[in-house]
Parts: C-alpha cells; sequence; structure tokens
C-alpha cells in the first residue's frame, strides 16, 4: 500500500505552529516520517485557503491524502474530502457553520502567531457559505475526534452532521483538544484503513483559547 500523505489544515486565526500541528509533526519526525506531513500556512480568505491546499492534494493524485482539520480546518476538510476521490479526513473538534459563528469577529483581527492583522469582512463569511456541504457522500471516509468541553464549538453539531461516521466522543476537555497527542496511533489507524480509538475516558482541563 503506497504510504498516505498528511495535510494538517488549521483553523481560524491559527498557524502551523499550532500546538495539535506541532504535536502531529513531531510524532511523524520520531518516525522518520516527516516526508509523509504537510502543515501549509493558510490565507485568511477562505477562497485563498482552499487554493493552497487543493493545490497541495492535486500534487499527490498517485497516494492516499489525509486531512487532519482542526476548527476551522475540517469545515475546509469537509469540503476537500466530498470533491476528491483520494481524500480521507479526520475531524478535530470541527466547525460545521462557521459562517454563523464567525459574524461576532467582523472587524480587526490578528492572527495569534504571525501577528497579521486583517479585516473580517461580510466577503470572507460569503466565502465560507460557498464551501458549505449539506450532505456527506460516504461517511467511512471521515473520523470524527470531538471533547465535550470545547469551549468555542457546540460538539453536538459535529456528532450530528457526522452520525454515520466513526466517531471518538469524550467528556470534558476543551476546543484545543486536551491530551490530542493520545489520539495519534488512532489516526495513523485510519490513514491505513481501520478503526482502533481509545477508551474515551473523561478529562477535566482549564478551558484554553490556544486557536487551531
Amino acid at each position: 500500500m503506497t504510504a498516505p500523505f498528511f495535510i494538517y489544515v488549521h483553523g481560524f486565526n491559527s498557524s502551523p505552529q499550532s500546538m495539535k500541528a506541532q504535536l502531529f509533526l513531531h510524532y511523524m519526525q520520531q518516525s522518520g516520517c516527516e516526508d509523509q506531513v504537510a502543515i501549509p500556512g493558510l490565507s485568511h480568505w477562505p477562497r485563498e485557503a482552499m487554493h493552497q491546499l487543493q493545490a497541495l492534494i492535486e500534487q499527490h493524485w498517485h497516494r492516499p491524502v489525509i486531512l487532519l482539520g482542526s476548527s476551522l480546518g475540517g469545515y475546509y476538510s469537509t469540503w476537500l474530502t466530498e470533491h476528491y476521490p483520494h481524500v480521507r479526513t479526520v475531524l478535530i473538534n470541527p466547525a460545521v457553520r462557521p459562517h454563523e459563528l464567525l459574524p461576532a469577529y467582523l472587524g480587526e483581527n490578528q492572527n495569534l502567531y504571525s501577528g497579521e492583522v486583517y479585516q473580517l469582512t461580510e466577503g470572507h463569511l460569503l466565502q465560507l457559505l460557498q464551501l458549505r456541504c449539506e450532505q456527506i457522500a460516504d461517511p467511512s471516509r471521515y473520523l470524527l475526534l470531538t471533547q465535550t468541553g470545547d469551549e468555542t464549538l457546540d460538539y453536538r453539531e459535529a456528532v450530528a452532521m457526522f452520525a454515520d461516521s466513526p466517531q471518538f466522543i469524550q467528556p470534558g476537555g476543551s476546543h484545543g483538544f486536551a491530551q490530542f497527542d493520545q489520539l495519534i496511533p488512532a489516526i495513523l489507524a485510519f490513514a491505513q484503513g481501520y478503526i482502533e480509538l481509545p477508551p474515551a475516558t473523561p478529562i477535566n482541563v482549564s478551558r484554553s483559547q490556544e486557536p487551531h
């Protein structure tokens, strides 16, 4: 079997330096597989971010591509999975309707890693709405990882949308997905075509505002 290629898709106001992105990259480096990972820094414009991701995916037509979509990155990854047959996705506390959540952020924003300052506009929200997937063609192409303690998103929205997909629903936790490193073996198993999830042991952590 051809080795899969992993693309970490970060969320709103995040970057390749986010905690989960770096945990995954370090794990793959320790395994000697860092050449199987890409973590692009995405534009704040949804259309441009999708062009960046499509270009990466299309460079790897010859092998399976696994997206790790966190928060807004999960929303992007859903559209991409529905449009590319060689792509499957691990959703990590994914946003389901970001165009309804992000109006609260209209105006000046700053990326918490790069320091980039930009204006979030109605144009951004329109571009997000254009990426909305109303139905999932093949639920088996998704693995949902979510924590009920997500302080930013209602985890139940993702549970409902991906009801027919394999799911790991962990009581407690946070939007940043506490103890993410413990799920990396399950992500690699999914990439190989099987489901091997640990027990969803409840966890209690301080609620983090770390972006994704």
